[in-house]
């Protein structure tokens, strides 16, 4: 978990990733990244990691992120 907070500067995404994100969170804001960062270092996020990636439990969210190269795959509702 601390090696996910303390990368946290290394954590993008690509092109099709934020329209990814836009989609299945219903999100409305700018820069998809930021706003997963903000999910990713709040106190009351939980994180495991299984395999080669991290996945990110927040509010009703779930966040997925490739382990080696930060990068966030998907994100869903639950």
């Amino acid at each position: 978990m601390e090696e996910l907070i303390n990368n946290i500067e290394k954590l993008h995404t690509t092109r099709l990733g934020v329209q990814r994100l836009k989609r299945n969170l219903s999100l409305n804001v700018e820069d998809v990244v930021s706003w997963c960062k903000e999910k990713i270092i709040n106190p009351k996020a939980t994180m495991e990691r299984k395999g080669k990636n991290w996945y990110i439990y927040i509010e009703n969210y779930k966040i997925t992120v490739n382990a080696s190269s930060y990068t966030i795959i998907t994100a869903h509702i639950f």
